[in-house]
C-alpha cells in the first residue's frame, strides 16, 4: 500500500466520522488546521496521533495502514 492510499483512508475516516474537525482537534490535541490538513493535504500524523485519531474515530489503525480490509478491529 501506498502511502497515498492509507491517506486517502484517513480522509475516508475523518469524513464518514460525523464528528466536526474541530471536535477531533480538541480530542486528539491537535489545532484544527491540522486535522484540515491530514483531509486536504498529503500531510500524514505522527503515530501517536494517528493512534488517538483511531480512537475518536473508532476506526482500526490496521484499517488505515492498509494491513486489512475490515474498517473496526
Amino acid at each position: 500500500m501506498e502511502l497515498v492510499d492509507i491517506q486517502k483512508r484517513l480522509r475516508e475516516a475523518i469524513k464518514n466520522s460525523g464528528i466536526e474537525q474541530k471536535e477531533i482537534a480538541k480530542l486528539i490535541g491537535v489545532s484544527p488546521q491540522t486535522v484540515s490538513k491530514y483531509m486536504c493535504k498529503d500531510i500524514f500524523p505522527a503515530l501517536d496521533t494517528l493512534a488517538k485519531l483511531c480512537r475518536v474515530l473508532d476506526v482500526s489503525s490496521d484499517y488505515i495502514l492498509g494491513i486489512c480490509d475490515e474498517w473496526k478491529a
